[in-house]
Parts: structure tokens; C-alpha cells; sequence
């Protein structure tokens, strides 16, 4: 029963996320820097941008292996999970008309975006792709997670926007706000392992 819940809420939460960032792609004001590199990479690989999320997903894993990192089942069903939610998402989702329409999706996807990403995480059936890279790097080098973190950011977000994504307020608003939001929403949605019983 409780990998039930846990298969349950991994899914949702992808499933969730995917919708938060066809939100922020519609509201065309800025992406967070893993999506302004996606979106650079998609027209120039011919893809949909949903699928080259799962393409660039499968290549950061691939990344692991020299830092002998593990997967888990959620680390395989984001690769393929959330690429495919953002292009169902972009397939039914209108192009918001106005300003205020505009930045009331760019919010609502930031928003979305936490709360999925403290979902998924809780669910705790493996890291995604991306967050993996970055904890390998840290025990790798030793280096502590703000920087590593930084460096990763950077160096996507700059190679994003040579390559033609968009940058722009929502990425400023995405950076400032969505570690605040995930930090609230993953103790809310963490599910706790079964207590064993002690031994007498």
C-alpha cells in the first residue's frame, strides 16, 4: 500500500510539473535556466520541446555513471514523464491574451512548479536527472550544494540563451522564489518509511 501511494504521487507530481512549465512557456516572460536550454536546444535538434526535456534528461543521466550515482524509478519515469506532460499541457493550454493574464500563468506555474517538485521528491522513489548531476558533483568534489548548484545554473541558463530561450522576469521570479516554495512544499508531501518494529 505505501508504494502505492508512493507510484501515486511520483506521477502526479511529474504529471504536475510538466503542466507548471507549459504554464511558464505560455506566458512567455522568462524560463527557469534548465527550460531557457531547452527551449535553445529544441528547434535545432527538429523536436517538440517536451520531448527534447526527456532527451536532454537522458543524456544528464547518462552524466552519473562516471559519478557513481544511482537511479531510482523516479528517476527513470522523469526522463520520460514530464517531457510528454508539457507537450500534452503546450497541445491543450491557449496563448493568454494581455499582460496581466500573462503574468498570472508565469505565477501560477512557478507556484505549480514547487509544490510538484516537493511532491515528486517526497515521494522518494529517486532523484531527478538534473538534481542527481548536481548531488554527485557535490560528493564527488566536496563542494557544498549552493555552489555546485550556482555553477550548474549559470553555465545552463548562459549556453540557454546563446542558443535562442527565453530570459526574461520569469526567470528572475523563478530564481527567487522557487526554493522557497519547494522548501515548504517537500515536508508537506514526504512520505515517511514504515517503522520497523524494535527488537525485544
Amino acid at each position: 500500500m505505501m508504494m502505492h501511494r508512493r507510484l501515486f504521487q511520483l506521477f502526479w507530481g511529474l504529471g504536475l510539473y510538466g503542466f507548471s512549465m507549459a504554464l511558464m512557456l505560455r506566458a512567455n516572460l522568462g524560463l527557469d535556466p534548465w527550460d531557457v536550454l531547452h527551449q535553445g536546444v529544441a528547434p535545432r535538434l527538429g523536436l517538440s520541446f517536451g520531448m527534447t526535456v526527456n532527451l536532454i534528461g537522458a543524456v544528464v543521466l547518462l552524466l552519473w555513471w562516471p559519478l557513481r550515482q544511482r537511479p531510482g524509478i523516479g528517476t527513470v519515469c522523469n526522463i520520460v514523464v514530464i517531457g510528454t506532460a508539457v507537450d500534452l499541457s503546450l497541445m491543450l493550454l491557449p496563448v493568454p491574451e494581455g499582460h496581466a493574464m500573462r503574468f498570472a500563468w508565469l505565477g501560477a506555474g512557478i507556484v505549480l512548479n514547487g509544490i510538484a517538485g516537493g511532491a515528486y521528491i517526497g515521494a522518494g522513489l529517486g532523484p531527478g536527472p538534473r538534481d542527481g548531476l548536481m548531488t554527485g558533483f557535490c560528493r564527488r568534489t566536496g563542494l557544498p550544494v549552493k555552489w555546485v548548484r550556482t555553477g550548474i545554473e549559470i553555465g545552463v541558463l548562459a549556453v540557454g540563451w546563446l542558443l535562442g530561450g527565453t530570459v526574461g522576469v520569469g526567470t528572475m521570479a523563478y530564481a527567487a522564489t522557487i526554493g522557497w516554495i519547494v522548501h515548504h512544499a517537500l515536508p508537506f508531501f514526504t512520505i515517511a518509511p514504515p517503522q520497523r518494529p524494535a527488537l525485544t
